[in-house]
């Protein structure tokens, strides 16, 4: 018999979530995997096994899974290959970004890290407010804007500019098409493989290979002219010169076209919940139009100017705690892991569902409504409790450049734009694959011009720049 003191340092049991017959809790978490894993921890704490799509996985959530994913034992523990294998197969490259650990991940993140970063766009935001102002002229001038799509090709035009000096517009549709096959079809696992025999999915993929095929054939002719540029993809091919075993030349066309891939449907997702955010919530509105004209009355707008720009940088914040589009991070189990009293098994792969904690009221009283204030209260900045952009190693490496884009792109809409929902009432409809956000049916009314397009002036950066 085993005494009281084994018996007090006896792993926790697991306990099974309840689902229906033969799906599990497929429908309920497809439905709204943040609501079902907050649940789930209400229910059963913060380890569980879930049955989704015909496979049991172990979920650890809650604020103690998000300060976990910093340390070295998550760091030592996870990996994150088996969750886009199938993915790196398709595109017959060796590997991803965002499957790889260790220090070929580390490596590949010192690779990219400055063309990710917010100083990227050092000195640019003359440039960046211009091609918002033709996105807006382009794809904001009906009476009903579809706000994800508009997003998409306004963030494709922005990267595209950024890191090539020309914005593949014409193939939006095709990158979007293609993400919402792949990722659910060889990463979440949540739809069949003969889906990727559809002739939608096969036109689309062939369009984003072929695109991924100019930018490698256009960055070698830079390359032997020796005009490769200091931004993204000119680092990655300088990459690629300088240890061909790190980025292998299969690669290139999943690297180089990653960021489209990246910021298409994360970013927008992110933009246009915060929309709805903005017109639905009294007395928001006209604090981010005065912060915004605030902004432009401005003849040049530096990084600190976008990043100051306090009360909407909040809303942007609630809008990605509301709505995130990372609900949860895979990963697979490298050895067994102790977790809060449980034992993790060995190579199992595992859902952390860090957002669980921005829908509990312990740290965002009344967590359902949209606050910006909330910020300036320093909620999100308890222990565990805020993670749009994941967490540990495989956090967002685009996160400050994201905050300025993101940042700068509200602030041009609502100064330039009069803009409002379809009705008072709307309430905003979500979707969930190939990652949660707004819903592509999603439109607001444009009601008029507030403020006529103003081109800025450029900013003259100093040798620290």
């Amino acid at each position: 018999m085993a005494s009281q003191a084994e018996a007090n340092t006896a792993p926790k049991t697991i306990p099974n979530v309840a689902g229906l017959p033969v799906v599990g809790n497929t429908l309920e978490m497809a439905k709204d995997p943040a609501a079902f894993f907050l649940r789930c921890f209400r229910d059963y704490g913060p380890v569980y096994r879930v049955n989704v799509f015909g496979q049991k996985s172990i979920v650890i959530a809650g604020p103690e899974a998000g300060k976990f994913m910093n340390t070295k034992a998550a760091r030592n523990g996870l990996r994150s290959k088996e969750f886009w294998q199938d993915f790196v197969d398709h595109h017959g490259a060796s590997k991803t970004l965002t499957g790889i650990d260790g220090e070929v991940h580390q490596k590949m993140r010192a690779i990219m890290r400055d063309g990710f970063s917010r100083n990227a766009m050092a000195g640019r935001y003359h440039e960046l407010t211009d091609i918002i102002d033709i996105s807006l002229a382009r794809d904001w001038g009906e009476s009903e804007v579809p706000v994800v799509e508009a997003f998409q090709y306004m963030i494709v035009h922005l990267l595209g500019e950024v890191m090539t000096g020309k914005a593949p517009l014409e193939y939006v549709r095709d990158i979007r098409v293609n993400i919402l096959y792949i990722l659910n079809v060889l990463v979440t696992k949540q739809r069949p493989s003969v889906m990727m025999k559809m002739p939608e999915f096969k036109k689309a993929s062939a369009r984003v290979d072929e695109l991924g095929e100019q930018m490698v054939d256009e960055f070698f002719a830079h390359a032997e002219a020796g005009t490769l540029p200091k931004n993204l993809l000119g680092d990655v091919m300088r990459g690629h010169l300088n240890d061909p075993e790190l980025i292998q030349k299969r690669d290139l066309k999943l690297v180089l076209t990653g960021p489209y891939v990246a910021g298409l449907d994360t970013v927008a997702n992110s933009l246009a919940a915060t929309v709805y955010g903005i017109l639905k919530t009294p007395g928001v509105l006209e604090k981010v139009q005065a912060e915004a004209d605030e902004l432009f009355s401005k003849d040049t707008v530096t990084e600190r100017d976008v990043l100051g720009l306090n009360y909407i940088q909040n809303c942007l914040k609630e809008g990605m705690r509301l709505w995130p589009i990372a609900v949860a991070q895979m990963r697979t189990t490298n050895h067994d892991l102790d977790f809060e009293g449980y034992v993790i098994p060995a190579d199992e792969k595992i859902f952390i569902g860090t957002s669980v904690p921005h829908f509990m009221e312990e740290f965002f009283p009344d967590p359902l409504k949209f606050d910006p204030d909330r910020c300036d209260r320093r909620e999100h900045l308890k222990p565990g409790a805020y993670a749009p952009f994941g967490r540990g190693t495989h956090s967002c490496l685009g996160q400050s450049l994201a905050e300025v884009l993101m940042g700068i792109c509200i602030a041009r809409l609502f100064h330039r734009l009069d803009i409002s929902l379809e009705s008072p009432d709307y309430v905003l409809k979500t979707k969930t694959a190939p990652t949660p956000g707004p819903a592509m049916s999603f439109k607001i009314k444009v009601d008029g011009i507030r403020k006529p397009a103003k081109s800025l002036k450029a900013e003259e950066l100093g040798e620290a720049a």
